[in-house]
């Protein structure tokens, strides 16, 4: 991507203040460095330290880098703040753990407090984003992975760690994501507004769709729902008022937002166009059925013990039927699971869908697309000729992203109405 496409991308950040937390892995020393990143990109960082991590780098290094005092212990004679835990958090824009151990983690999903670091989590009312380090056994532990599906429930954002090889010679995931990784995804954060969608009434589709053979049979597929609960939750914190018209989900929906549920894509397809008059931004999330049965039975089909052939037919195409139907200002934004040359049809399903945006994946990966936490997704829009890939992230800092390019895009089409 050329730097003026990614300028495009990037919102000014000087002045955020930001509240770094360091816990003691051995990657505390990485944090030093994150620390020098944000502050060139005009950042003011204050630090706060766990005892533990004291014994892997000084305080002194981060005082004398922040230029403020260091909070390990808020009782300490020379802390000179008496209520620090909630000035720490309550003043920042955005509060980062670089490195979280297990430990820290474990804390945070279930409330403990018995620390500053901990008690300042649990004060905390700016956005949290954790970048977990440890041995590879530790991060792939069931209890790790319950507990990080708690903190991604609670909003918390997870800078996934890297694989390689660790101190203690073991190779794989768990090390700490390169600082400047870090940086950029709590710039990204940072860039994004808290109400900076107010006023947009979003209509999002989410789930999976099952199409009816006979009373018990339907056909579907693996959609958990995911991601489009990511965005109904993130675009409402945003502003927006959501309306989410749900498939089949694993997943809860947020707080806040007004639920539809529809059970097929015809249902779905009735709800969107019942709905669409009121929206300003359509999101595509579901994973709808292409085909359904051509005649539903009435009663349970019986084994035979000879061959089953079922005809099908096109389901209704919901995001040709919002695009078709398009008022001025509506943003239509699509999806595409793609198992081969992901980006080459994404673009042509934004072409011949006359969309404004379109979100890809591929959905080989283990690791992303369908009923996992985390996606890797590509971001392709009618305005610019290069796509943005973005790498492997949870479906809530996805989500981020989407809408940050959804706020863009109404910016640019507010501008052109005024000249």
């Amino acid at each position: 991507m050329s730097d003026d496409a990614a300028q495009n991308w990037v919102l000014p950040h000087a002045g955020k203040r930001v509240a770094l937390g360091v816990t003691g892995g051995i990657a505390a020393y990485k944090a030093a460095e994150i620390l020098r990143g944000l502050q060139r990109a005009g950042c003011i960082v204050r630090v706060a330290m766990t005892e533990h991590a004291t014994r892997l780098i000084a305080p002194l290094t981060f005082r004398a880098l922040s230029g403020t005092h260091v909070v390990v212990d808020d009782y300490a004679p020379d802390n000179p703040d008496p209520i620090a835990h909630i000035t720490f958090s309550q003043t920042v824009d955005l509060f980062l753990v670089a490195p979280a151990t297990a430990n820290i983690i474990a804390k945070f999903a279930h409330g403990i407090a018995d620390d500053f670091l901990t008690t300042t989590y649990l004060a905390s009312t700016a956005p949290v984003v954790v970048a977990p380090a440890m041995n590879t056994t530790m991060w792939q532990h069931p209890t790790t992975e319950r507990n990080l599906a708690v903190l991604r429930a609670d909003g918390v954002h997870i800078i996934e760690p890297d694989a390689g090889e660790m101190a203690c010679g073991t190779i794989g995931p768990g090390r700490l994501s390169e600082p400047d990784k870090i940086v950029a995804a709590t710039l990204a954060l940072l860039d994004t507004k808290s109400n900076d969608l107010t006023g947009e009434r979003i209509l999002l589709t989410a789930g999976a769709t099952r199409e009816e053979i006979d009373p018990v049979r339907f056909l579907s597929n693996r959609s958990s729902g995911r991601m489009g609960s990511a965005l109904a939750q993130v675009a409402r914190a945003r502003g927006a008022e959501v309306t989410l018209v749900a498939g089949v989900m694993s997943v809860d929906v947020p707080a806040g937002v007004r639920v539809v549920r529809a059970l097929s894509a015809a249902e779905m397809h009735a709800a969107v166009m019942r709905e669409l008059d009121r929206a300003t931004v359509f999101i595509g999330a579901a994973a709808v059925a292409d085909y359904r049965p051509a005649k539903r039975a009435d009663q349970k089909l019986k084994r035979s013990g000879t061959t089953l052939t079922l005809t099908l037919e096109p389901t209704p195409d919901i995001l040709a039927a919002v695009a078709d139907a398009r008022r001025d200002g509506l943003l239509v934004i699509g999806f595409a699971a793609e198992s081969e040359h992901v980006v080459e049809h994404a673009r042509a399903k934004l072409t011949r869908k006359n969309l404004d945006a379109i979100v890809a994946n591929d959905i080989t990966r283990t690791d992303a697309g369908f009923d996992t936490e985390t996606n890797s997704i590509t971001l392709l829009t009618r305005d610019r000729a290069t796509p943005l890939e973005l790498p492997l992230m949870s479906k809530r800092n996805a989500a981020e992203h989407i809408l940050d390019e959804i706020a863009r895009l109404r910016q640019q089409q507010t501008a052109q109405a005024v000249k």
